[in-house]
């Protein structure tokens, strides 16, 4: 087949990855839940000489293309991502998918100071260590070494409007990670069969034509 039909058959399989966290609602009772972001894109390619060099931290010196994950992942249950322009945007998100009954477990910055307000949060400072006094994000983490191994040694390239998709499909892996090959693949198989038409991958190409 033509190098573009397995690609869009790979998006449409993991769009059918993404349906089986639609609507689910982590945590509540007290359960434990980890709330992260990991910054995706916008690569600057610096300067060859040193003295051409630009600090490429600061807004201007960026190319405006560079997104965050952020991911929500329940200890011993399910993962649900999405992606924004900065952390702060992902508020209504969290407050939306994580039960208010919860305990959240975030690093130190900023963006989720506004949790306090609505959710029991226990914060960890991750210059001073992974994890103290019962807080920790390190599922989380684990979570964005699967993204970041997969978009260097697999994908090598993450087109950004897609990005939404390939965060959900790695969401889904670590979640099935103790799921056999198999069972994994009759999963996808039938949840893929039971969709209707696409969301993203459908009428494409006449899109494309007009």
């Amino acid at each position: 087949m033509q190098y573009k039909t397995a690609y869009v058959l790979a998006h449409k399989l993991r769009e059918a990855m993404a349906t089986e966290v639609r609507g689910v609602v982590l945590g509540g009772d007290g359960a434990d839940v980890e709330v992260d972001g990991c910054y995706v894109g916008g690569h600057v390619r610096p300067e060859n000489r040193k003295e051409d060099w630009k600090d490429r931290r600061l807004a201007e010196n960026q190319t405006g293309k560079r997104q965050v994950v952020v991911v929500a992942r329940e200890r011993d249950g399910r993962t649900v991502t999405q992606v924004f322009r900065s952390e702060e945007e992902s508020v209504a998100f969290i407050k939306a998918r994580v039960d208010r009954a919860s305990t959240v477990h975030a690093d130190e910055a900023a963006g989720w100071n506004s949790l306090h307000a609505r959710i029991n949060m226990k914060r960890i400072n991750h210059q001073e260590a992974y994890s103290a006094d019962d807080a920790c994000t390190n599922q989380a983490e684990s979570y964005f070494a699967r993204l970041r191994r997969a978009q260097w040694g697999q994908y090598h390239r993450i087109g950004g409007k897609y990005l939404n998709r390939y965060s959900a499909e790695m969401a889904w892996r670590e979640d099935q990670r103790r799921t056999s090959n198999g069972e994994q693949f009759r999963t996808v198989g039938f949840r893929a069969a039971a969709l209707p038409p696409s969301v993203d991958w459908s009428g494409y190409w006449q899109r494309a034509a007009r």
